[in-house]
């Protein structure tokens, strides 16, 4: 279309967010037929004259179509510059986890905070775990469902807490101000249920696949979804809240990426789904 870019893919994540509408989860939302995937890197191979700068360039071809197809077309004023320093793996995923964690923090402020995390071992939750550290929570507690992660968060700065040490949980849940969860179900349950009055919980995912019941009408929790903040963002604020993502993805520890061929997808799927995976999925679509 006139104003688009056309990029040929390099890298595209697999995402919890990649794979829930796959599920029919959002069937009211996903008009069909379409393609999956919300993030990725490619290489800008046609380009209206007013981007044409960006040709041969790394872009983040962001809010146009899906992601895990070899050629993709988005508006051009949304797509994202990669910079030169940047692995294009990393740059892959800068955009789903990155974007939510900074949204979060700058919405729900960590600093001089007591913060616990549920999937801590997750790609959000490292980020969010680091992050808050670096806006001035006083600690940051990270639950983890698998003992691999335990390590990983101690040398990040984040005190690790097996899921299934409900003692240990209750106890971090017992002061807590913030808690940034990703999981749901009964997890979010007993946290809820142990937290101070004042704190609040902030809900961004439900990995466990179960929803939760608040028995007390305090601490407030807050529903977190990415998707509807998008449409509020203006061309300059989209552009600028990815200048300040770089920086803070440079100074971040992260997974790494293990990468499969588009045509094997379905293995990268079920690499996905595997309890104590330390390594992001990772689709290459280079043929």
């Amino acid at each position: 279309k006139s104003g688009d870019l056309r990029v040929r893919m390099l890298f595209s994540p697999v995402n919890a967010s990649d794979l829930i509408p796959i599920t029919g989860a959002y069937r009211h939302r996903t008009p069909l037929p379409a393609v999956a995937g919300y993030e990725g890197v490619g290489i800008v191979e046609q380009a209206p004259e007013s981007f044409a700068h960006l040709l041969g360039k790394r872009v983040l071809p962001l809010r146009g179509q899906g992601t895990w197809q070899r050629v993709v077309d988005c508006p051009a004023e949304y797509a994202i510059p990669v910079p030169d320093d940047i692995d294009s793996r990393l740059g892959a995923r800068a955009y789903i986890n990155p974007l939510a964690a900074q949204m979060m923090l700058t919405r729900y402020s960590p600093q001089g905070k007591q913060v616990l995390l549920t999937a801590a071992g997750s790609d959000c939750g490292i980020l969010l775990g680091q992050w808050a550290r670096l806006a001035g929570a006083a600690a940051v507690y990270g639950i983890h469902r698998s003992p691999v992660h335990a390590e990983r968060l101690a040398r990040m700065g984040i005190a690790p807490i097996a899921q299934n040490d409900l003692q240990a949980v209750r106890a971090a849940a017992a002061r807590a101000d913030v808690v940034y969860d990703a999981t749901g179900g009964t997890l979010a349950e007993t946290i809820l249920s142990t937290m101070p009055e004042p704190g609040i919980f902030i809900c961004y995912g439900l990995l466990s696949g179960q929803t939760f019941r608040q028995q007390r009408a305090l601490p407030r929790v807050a529903w977190f979804h990415i998707r509807n903040y998008l449409d509020a963002l203006s061309v300059e604020a989209w552009q600028a809240a990815f200048h300040r993502i770089w920086p803070a993805l440079r100074a971040s520890q992260h997974g790494d990426a293990t990468v499969y061929p588009l045509t094997e997808w379905q293995r990268a799927l079920g690499a996905y789904r595997e309890a104590g995976r330390v390594s992001k999925p990772m689709l290459s679509m280079d043929a």
